[in-house]
């Protein structure tokens, strides 16, 4: 038989108080029987020790204790407190020992420890304190413990005691019952609903979402749960863009080649070289958008190949730059090199450095309109290298300028298709920087563009 998490946490805290209230009544017990009755037993020793110089003083003057065995108002008159004594003379009221009855527990023994006067019933575990005369013990006062005198009514009040204790044990016990089983349906309740959101999400209902409700931990796995939802539904969305992004990329030069062969086929075009180059270049775009999911691929899982090692940043961003002039110019655009400097080392792969310059010149290239302005600079900042790039109109929006580091996206109204590209160029630059412990960010332009901004820490710094 399975028990569910009501049963189990009903019977959890149920458990939980019945134990209490039996430590709780054992507890008691002892506390009554080494507290209270050890209270009884102090008071009495202490009286017991306040009749002893009397006695000491009495058996001095009759020189045994004759005079007291067999005269039961001898023994009652040395018991009673003297004026001397710490009592309430106004009142009369007698001390806590006598009040609680120690007197008729006191017992006067001989030297042997026969009992002489007092209390019969004084035995083996009686309290006893020595009377001393002259350095020599002549006898005993002994004092019948309080649990001794109970035993006899012992049973009949253990009995009413368990008899209470039973009432208030069972009364409790309900009590905690119905507070439990409150508590474990209000929890339950909420543990369902998270139970139930988490089979939707599951089922790929990613809008499913949870009342977070109170700042506990139910609550904040409930955040937690919120949380992971979001990531799914933005995942899932991403996936669905990505595979309708692939699909359109691949057709579109899939297409043109179709048209093309066809029309080659027919003999409606025949096969020259004029003909073949552009089948020639769509072949190179979808060699190029392999590629560059190929890289993607591999800079987001972390396994593309880096060969690290202490290198120069500025010459590698020279390098860079030199065979980009003659397309800069040929695409009708000036590309200026600002404030660079002389000398930025940093631990890298130089190829892959280089490619993610490239591909910043590359997207600045694609996008900036005939007549525009791309201008490059390279310099220390603190204990970091920075490298921008910066780009004339037109410009991105301020809302949408950290989306350019995702796969396929296009800011369409501006940086649109027709420029070429396959979108992917950003996010694989996002990626080699940071496999570089390096940033990438963008921000508006001062030439009216897009600034994309490259940091990474110096190697001397």
């Amino acid at each position: 038989m399975k028990f569910g998490i009501t049963a189990k946490l009903f019977c959890a805290i149920l458990a939980a108080c019945a134990l209490v209230l039996v430590i709780n009544g054992v507890a008691t017990r002892i506390v009554f029987e080494r507290g209270f009755l050890g209270y009884l037993n102090d008071q009495g020793i202490s009286r017991l020790e306040h009749l002893l110089p009397r006695l000491q003083g009495e058996y001095a003057r009759h020189g045994d204790w004759e005079f007291v065995r067999g005269h039961p108002d001898v023994w009652f008159t040395l018991l009673r407190p003297s004026e001397t004594e710490e009592i309430d003379l106004e009142s009369r009221v007698p001390p806590v020992s006598d009040q609680s009855g120690a007197v008729f527990r006191f017992a006067l023994l001989d030297a042997q420890g026969r009992r002489i006067a007092g209390n019969p019933a004084v035995a083996a575990d009686a309290i006893r304190r020595p009377v001393v005369v002259d350095g020599r013990t002549v006898g005993w006062m002994a004092m019948v413990p309080f649990q001794r005198v109970l035993a006899g009514n012992e049973q009949r009040f253990i009995e009413e005691q368990k008899q209470h204790w039973w009432t208030i044990g069972i009364a409790s016990v309900l009590i905690a019952a119905l507070v439990a089983l409150g508590l474990s349906r209000a929890l339950l309740r909420r543990v369902r609903g998270l139970a139930a959101a988490t089979h939707r999400l599951s089922a790929g209902d990613y809008t499913v979402r949870i009342d977070a409700g109170r700042r506990d931990e139910i609550g904040g796995l409930a955040r937690d749960f919120n949380q992971m939802a979001d990531a799914l539904e933005h995942t899932e969305q991403t996936r669905r863009a990505f595979m309708a992004d692939i699909s359109h990329e691949l057709r579109t030069p899939l297409a043109v080649l179709r048209a093309e062969l066809e029309a080659i086929q027919d003999g409606i075009r025949p096969m020259t070289w004029t003909t073949l180059a552009p089948l020639q270049a769509e072949v190179g775009q979808l060699g190029k958008l392999i590629d560059d999911l190929h890289d993607l691929a591999l800079t987001q899982s972390g396994t593309l190949a880096y060969h690290r090692g202490a290198m120069d940043l500025a010459p590698v961003l020279q390098a860079t730059l030199a065979p980009m002039r003659g397309r800069f110019d040929a695409a009708g655009l000036t590309l200026k090199a600002v404030a660079l400097s002389a000398s930025l080392p940093v631990y890298g792969d130089e190829r892959r450095l280089q490619q993610l310059l490239a591909n910043l010149l590359e997207n600045a290239l694609r996008y900036t309109d005939v007549g525009g302005t791309v201008a490059v600079s390279a310099q220390r900042i603190g204990t970091r290298a920075q490298v921008v790039v910066e780009d004339s109109a037109p410009g991105v929006p301020e809302d949408k300028r950290a989306r350019l580091f995702e796969r396929f996206y296009r800011v369409e109204a501006s940086r649109n298709r027709a420029s070429g590209g396959s979108g992917l160029g950003l996010a694989i630059c996002r990626n080699i920087a940071q496999a570089h412990e390096g940033t990438l960010h963008a921000e508006a332009s001062s030439l009216g563009g897009l600034r994309i901004v490259l940091t990474l820490p110096l190697l001397d710094a």
